[in-house]
């Protein structure tokens, strides 16, 4: 039986040269992303959220990325779940983007803000209609007495909102505004390439090598 420790995967399927990347991160991001897709990596917009709450005990999950511009990521929430709280209390975040099939990595440090109620309207109004009855019926990160207490929230919601519900005031968006973002590729014999970029007092970038 193999043991925990023997488990290992060279990588071997791309470079990264600092002389190669885009001047700005998310255009680079933006790139990488776009071959993700093409790729058909699975769930690409899929992203770790890791927060810190008073008590400075980090917490970290897995939501979907639903905007990348130059504004920043954003992805959508209770504002009253775990990490709502954390982030009312340390509006700073860490995202980290990991596609195994092309062996990438993408670390985004960074402070955080709402997005507009414009925005968060405009996103919720897009879900399918069980999400939108789902955001209502779900006390985010609350304890439950059991999946019959959910199921029947859900359908009270459904009831009263038919087909229309609007968003819950307790539900909406978050933007992540980065000071930093690495981009790691995997190499043979653990030599990974890791390109840093670090936001200047300017706004402007400045592109690094990292020592793997």
């Amino acid at each position: 039986m193999i043991t925990l420790a023997e488990l290992r995967n060279e990588y071997a399927r791309g470079s990264l040269d600092e002389h190669d990347v885009e001047p700005d991160p998310i255009r680079q991001f933006q790139l990488w992303f776009q071959q993700a897709l093409d790729a058909q990596v699975p769930e690409p917009n899929a992203m770790t959220l890791a927060t810190v709450d008073e008590q400075g005990q980090p917490s970290a999950r897995i939501v979907l990325v639903k905007g990348a511009d130059e504004r920043g990521f954003v992805f959508f929430t209770n504002y009253e779940s775990r990490k709502g709280h954390d982030l009312a209390i340390n509006p700073r975040a860490s995202l980290l983007f990991y596609w195994i099939e092309l062996e990438r990595q993408v670390r985004i440090e960074g402070t955080i803000e709402k997005t507009s109620a414009q925005e968060s309207d405009a996103y919720f109004a897009s879900r399918p209609l069980g999400s939108r009855i789902g955001a209502w019926a779900s006390d985010q990160s609350r304890e439950i007495a059991g999946r019959a207490v959910l199921e029947e929230r859900e359908q009270a919601f459904a009831e009263r909102f038919g087909d229309n519900p609007p968003r819950p005031p307790q539900w909406g968006g978050y933007r992540v505004v980065p000071a930093r973002m690495e981009f790691w590729q995997g190499r043979p014999s653990r030599l990974h390439d890791r390109i840093v970029y670090t936001r200047n007092a300017d706004a402007s970038w400045q592109i690094s090598r990292l020592s793997p």
